[in-house]
């Protein structure tokens, strides 16, 4: 990593703003030359045209530029501590050698070496290590304690290295025994010597990893008793815990790493108290702290708000009103925390057994009491979208009065045709009412005798209506509307948008993959009654029902 720099955000976009610019001076001078300059104003000379157009072209279609994972705060996190060696200027996936892909020693403490993508993208899409910095000039940095060589004590200051610097120091472990004044308690020590393992005197060290889990990203800093682990299984347990969806009821995990609570916090998914002070009012919408220097803080909380990935954002209060709570407390919980701490996944009651094939390849039993008390139950959010344009026969429009259609199928929309907010939505539902012109058709003789007889005919008009899918349910949560007579921005040839969001639960069923942290995947092939689970001594019967040849050849 001596030679390899990372080129973030900021440089990119400056790059980008160097061509829109020069494109830009291009036009003035040209302008300039063109038009006497005496009777010009400023304005007519800039056009800004080419700046908007890098910086668009930029966000929108570079390869670097992606659509934010929003699975669930984890996912988000590490997307943003994604590291690319593709993209312009980078290296391309079919000429990439295994060189460029390999972990390499001077990746410690700066990329994970555990955390990066099966398949083509192997090794060339890695992620910042846990304590990893970036330096003024695009540097990796990594995190030391620094050791007195006079006296061999390690001391309190660390200081951030390059990989540069870092190169001839002997470093020793973060797990080295020390005694309370900081000196190593063993005779000799296990120290890293570039790319070897030394035995060294104490006072011949340089330097100290500052933790543990320095070495690796947060994503694989979350698997309890990594360093047990085959290296394979927990790269697929630090990218599945990625694709955790959120649970309905989210439990905080029992055997966890203490990277939990910061993983959340740090990824914005729960509301953290900006000042100390009593909680005066606690709602599902708002919490209002009366802080110590006597102003009232209102914090707004997320409602059923949907993700990226069509999950759902809802932030829920853990406090109570009358509470005193701190600066930086967690005072709500997001999507897939509980307790101000990352919670993926549930407690449950585990055997290791076969069952009748019913777990054989990795399948997973489940107990039918998981389904029933929505244990594993996440609700997703749906988004529904319909536009009213110009047609060349005239105006299409959002309107309850929908051509033959029964009362019944209308009873549930308001009077301009839109569903209402908390209905209970099934297939086929009308979601927006709405009607298109339809060409003139030529009329049958008695239908021209019936125009006569009741005057002008009712305009001809067909049924456009947006309707729920087949196999969609769930009950409207939000509705959206952007009018073009409400000075909304549109696109041309649209009047009207709306958009509606639909709820809907999710149980767990027969063919969802389930995993642990350990890269323990599987299908799950049959869920059970109770009574039919493999039980334990006290009649306890169990949740889930693991298959034993998992484990042992990929440990």
């Amino acid at each position: 990593l001596g030679n390899r720099r990372l080129r973030c955000v900021g440089e990119l976009l400056q790059n980008q703003l160097r061509i829109g610019m020069s494109r830009m001076d291009k036009n003035i001078k040209e302008r300039m030359a063109i038009h006497d300059t005496d009777d010009l104003r400023p304005e007519a000379l800039i056009n800004t045209r080419p700046v908007a157009t890098a910086i668009r072209e930029f966000f929108g279609s570079s390869p670097l530029s992606q659509f934010m994972d929003q699975n669930n705060p984890l996912a988000e996190l590490t997307h943003k501590r994604r590291l690319s060696a593709l993209g312009p200027g980078g290296l391309s996936r079919d000429r990439a050698s295994f060189e460029v892909r390999d972990v390499h020693y001077t990746h410690y403490g700066r990329i994970c070496p555990v955390e990066t993508p099966e398949g083509p993208n192997i090794g060339l899409i890695s992620y910042l290590a846990s304590y990893a910095k970036i330096s003024d000039y695009g540097f990796l940095k990594a995190p030391y304690r620094v050791v007195d060589k006079t006296t061999g004590r390690v001391t309190d200051e660390v200081r951030y290295l390059t990989a540069d610097e870092e190169d001839n120091n002997v470093v020793a472990q973060a797990n080295e025994a020390l005694d309370e004044n900081g000196y190593f308690v063993n005779k000799k020590v296990i120290a890293r010597l570039n790319t070897e393992f030394i035995e060294v005197e104490p006072t011949d060290v340089d330097l100290m990893d500052a933790c543990p889990q320095m070495a690796v990203s947060v994503a694989a800093g979350c698997i309890p008793f990594l360093e047990n682990d085959d290296n394979t299984r927990a790269l697929m347990g630090s990218n599945m815990q990625k694709q955790a969806v959120p649970l309905m009821i989210t439990d905080s995990p029992i055997v966890a790493t203490g990277m939990e609570y910061k993983a959340a916090v740090d990824s914005g998914a729960v509301v953290v108290a900006r000042e100390g002070g009593i909680v005066e009012r606690a709602s599902g919408s708002e919490i209002v702290v009366l802080s110590d220097s006597g102003r009232k803080d209102t914090y707004y909380l997320i409602k059923f708000k949907r993700s990226n990935q069509g999950t759902c954002v809802n932030q829920r209060p853990i406090v109570k009103e009358g509470d005193r709570v701190e600066a930086g407390q967690v005072i709500a919980d997001g999507p897939a925390t509980s307790n101000g701490e990352i919670s993926l996944g549930k407690n449950a009651l585990i055997g290791f057994m076969t069952w009748e094939g019913y777990n054989y390849e990795d399948a997973v039993l489940l107990n039918e009491r998981l389904v029933r008390d929505d244990m594993y139950t996440s609700i997703h959010i749906e988004k529904f979208t319909k536009e009213a344009r110009d047609t060349k026969l005239g105006a299409q429009e959002i309107t309850r009065e929908v051509p033959n259609v029964g009362e019944d199928a209308l009873k549930n929309l308001d009077q301009d045709g839109i569903i209402r907010i908390g209905t209970e939505v099934r297939p086929g539902d009308i979601l927006v009412g709405m009607v298109t012109p339809k060409g003139e058709t030529e009329l049958t003789p008695e239908e021209r005798l019936l125009r006569a007889i009741f005057g002008e005919k009712a305009r001809e008009v067909k049924d456009s209506s947006l309707k729920m899918r087949h196999g969609e349910y769930g009950v409207v949560v939000d509705v959206k509307i952007y009018d073009r007579t409400n000075s909304d921005e549109l696109a041309p040839g649209v009047n009207k948008v709306v958009h509606v969001y639909v709820a809907q639960k999710r149980k767990i069923s027969v063919g969802d993959k389930m995993a642990g942290r350990h890269g323990n995947k599987g299908v799950v092939s049959r869920i059970l009654p109770p009574e039919d689970m493999p039980f334990l001594a006290d009649g306890t019967p169990l949740d889930i029902v693991l298959n034993p040849l998992g484990v042992p050849s990929r440990m």
